[in-house]
């Protein structure tokens, strides 16, 4: 810093001291990471919560996402208590129901959806156990709807490309289409940005990797789920399944769209059932 000379190390000895602390960190970044790649870590490996795999308390601690974690993360197929109501067995059968022409048949994996919800805190968590088994139907019925059983990626057909101007903080960016992607059909530009901003994407300019990365995918959903909507709040205090609908989809409530609100509630009561907890009040809108 330019007139502080007398209150530092010589140039050469900060060229000497910086030197020693980049081999140390380039030696530990060589011994303990494997790749970095988001999740795909191999039998052992813990993947952090940036998508380096390792086994250091720098990938198994805090925001660890896969693997062996310890600390702040979370064991593989655990999601905090996630992975004690979902398992491995029952996303399979909630996905065997798309046929093989569909584009999500082998995207949703059950992995991605565990990295997805190890990465915010109190999804599926949050309070007693039959709260966290409403709250974990109630994603559920809401992502089957709008994947049409997980058989869908990207909304089909879209009638537009989902563009609002107004929002200049995300503006759009030309021949980029915003339409419905991923396990809640992640629509406008506004919440491309937002959330790829919260993510680690750029979802103004590359809105297609919502359909490409399916823990991006899910994270999309579950970001919406707990910081861009009510649905999480919801479902903890009490409103009911109807107000997550009506988060998502107002207009599909008091009538505007009756047989998609039977829908979604339809998926909600059969999963409730399936994870043995009563689906409480409130599930129209």
């Amino acid at each position: 810093m330019a007139g502080s000379s007398g209150k530092f190390a010589s140039p050469r000895g900060r060229v000497v001291v910086r030197m020693s602390l980049v081999l140390l960190l380039v030696v530990g970044v060589s011994v303990n990471v494997v790749n970095a790649q988001n999740c795909g870590c191999a039998s052992g490996l813990c993947c952090s919560k940036w998508g380096y795999c390792g086994t250091t308390s720098a990938y198994c601690g805090n925001g660890c996402q896969s693997g062996p974690c310890s600390g702040g993360g979370s064991p593989s197929g655990g999601g905090g208590n996630v992975g004690t109501i979902i398992s491995q067995n029952f996303f399979n059968s909630l996905a065997s129901g798309a046929g093989s022409s569909c584009k999500g048949k082998g995207f949703y994996t059950y992995n991605a959806f565990i990295a997805a919800a190890n990465a915010y805190s109190g999804f599926g968590t949050t309070g007693a156990d039959d709260v966290r088994k409403r709250e974990l139907a109630a994603f559920f019925a809401n992502v089957m709807h709008e994947t049409g059983g997980l058989c869908s990626i990207n909304e089909i057909n879209p009638p537009r490309i989902y563009c609002d101007p107004s929002y200049t903080a995300w503006p759009c960016t030309s021949g980029k289409s915003y339409h419905g992607r991923g396990p809640l059909q992640l629509s406008w530009n506004y919440n491309y940005g937002a959330a790829g901003q919260n993510i680690g994407f750029d979802g103004l300019n590359n809105p297609e990797k919502v359909g490409q990365d399916a823990t991006i995918a899910f994270k999309t959903a579950v970001w919406f789920w707990m910081q861009n909507s009510n649905c999480h709040s919801a479902i903890t205090s009490g409103q009911g399944f109807g107000a997550t609908i009506k988060a998502i989809n107002s207009g599909e409530c008091n009538g505007g769209n009756s047989g998609e609100v039977s829908s979604r509630v339809n998926y909600y009561n059969t999963i409730c059932s399936q994870l043995g907890v009563d689906p409480g009040a409130n599930v129209s809108c």
